[in-house]
């Protein structure tokens, strides 16, 4: 095979299958950083995505998990001392540090724009971390600026790759990168004074660019629910979790991170539903019931456990999905609640990667094309709502602390003439 013939077609897999140590002696020229991506991607067995941003190699930000950013990234700069000179007092800082987020992920996203943005512009690893305000004001201004606003400048400035983001997003990343500085020992890096003139900035491009919105995702109906069940083999283990899992998304509108995993070595039981977390019952009109204790949810404090209530729900009923589960997919009490076994019987957490995939290839199939996994929530909100569910009662059974809820109804349009017409008349 030829090497350079492999690389211009992008063909990197049979590359990286036929030539894992030709790196070194290729006859093309070949920049470093892709040199180092290649060989990395070989040693993860998968090849680099083409379009990807990259991050120049550093010592500084070695290859890492997103939530591991914040801790592992890290600049030459020493910060100033925080407590005082004592391993008992250092270990408690260290770990008081790594469990102060529950979302690490979410923040290292924003750090890894971050250091794109200084890596196009070259600024100088020791003015990272610390950063200045000219730098972090710089860093929110490319960050919302779009290249194809009319600007002639921006346009011709064909050498500046821009990936626009809406404001909040942008102020997201400055959250980002102020979490890195306090991780790192830093005092967080702008005052009150410099966020009220980086958003006098990010106002401004707002009003030139009208506002920026990611597309609302689309939402799950009772007939994408009604073709999942159709479709899905209730007998199998992996299909029989996903409808569980499904159903109680659904109707209880929860968020799909609660009922799957972001990997199966991720499961842990103080953040993850197990099956000791069930419990059916009835209520006081001796209808059942099923109540799950969420041993970590978004909008709950450390500690604390978030109860869900189930209820029946006709042919949709995630009940009898609950009950089939416990019956096709049998597992200990301290076992994920949304598992599955493969041949040898050996039981697994559904990764939600692999959930959606499989939702996905069925709506797909039935002409409704992709979906997420927060579009359950969307969802049994929309469809409470379009049933005349006290929108106050969707709030709480959603467990919203505001009416954000509200944002993202996609059939209020359809239902909102079943709450205000013909309110003269009342």
């Amino acid at each position: 095979m030829n090497i350079a013939d492999a690389l211009s077609r992008g063909d990197i897999t049979s590359f990286l299958t036929g030539f894992p140590n030709a790196v070194a002696s290729m006859p093309i020229p070949l920049p470093l950083h892709l040199a180092d991506k290649i060989v990395q991607s070989f040693h993860r067995h998968e090849p680099p995505p083409p379009s990807a941003p990259y991050i120049e190699s550093s010592h500084l930000c070695p290859h890492c998990k997103a939530a591991e950013r914040l801790f592992t990234w890290r600049g030459p700069n020493s910060p100033p001392p925080a407590t005082i000179e004592h391993p008992v007092i250092c270990h408690l800082a260290s770990i008081a540090t790594c469990a102060s987020l529950r979302d690490a992920a979410s923040y290292g996203a924003g750090l890894r724009k971050f250091h794109r943005f200084c890596d196009i512009f070259s600024v100088p690893e020791s003015n990272r971390l610390p950063a200045s305000f000219e730098l972090l004001h710089s860093f929110a201004l490319w960050v919302v600026a779009d290249p194809n606003s009319g600007d002639p400048l921006l346009s011709t400035e064909g050498s500046i790759p821009f990936g626009p983001v809406s404001v909040g997003v942008a102020r997201k990343y400055l959250s980002a990168v102020r979490a890195w500085h306090i991780a790192q020992g830093w005092p967080p890096p702008l005052s009150d004074s410099n966020h009220d003139r980086i958003n006098w900035s990010l106002r401004g491009l707002e009003n030139l660019h009208g506002g920026r919105r990611r597309p609302i995702r689309p939402p799950i109906t009772l007939s994408m629910l009604t073709a999942l069940k159709a479709t899905l083999v209730l007998s199998d283990p992996f299909d029989t979790c996903i409808w569980a899992m499904a159903a109680c998304a659904f109707f209880r509108m929860m968020r799909f991170g609660e009922v799957s995993v972001a990997s199966r070595a991720a499961f842990s039981p103080s953040k993850h539903l197990n099956r000791a977390d069930t419990f059916f019952d009835r209520d006081l009109r001796c209808k059942p019931y099923a109540r799950l204790d969420l041993p970590s949810a978004k909008t709950a404090r450390p500690g604390e456990r978030q109860s869900v209530f189930l209820n029946e729900q006709g042919d949709l009923c995630p009940l009898t999905a609950l009950h089939n589960l416990a019956s096709v997919v049998p597992a200990l009490a301290s076992d994920p609640l949304f598992s599955w076994h493969d041949s040898k019987g050996d039981v697994h957490p559904m990764a939600k990667v692999r959930a959606i995939e499989r939702i996905n290839s069925i709506l797909v199939a039935w002409g409704w094309g992709t979906t997420f996994g927060h579009s359950f929530r969307i969802g049994g909100a929309s469809f409470y709502l379009a049933k005349k569910v006290d929108p106050e009662i969707v709030r709480i059974t959603g467990r919203w602390k505001s009416l954000a809820y509200e944002t993202y109804i996609w059939a209020f349009e359809q239902i909102s003439s079943q709450h205000l017409a013909n309110a003269a008349l009342l």
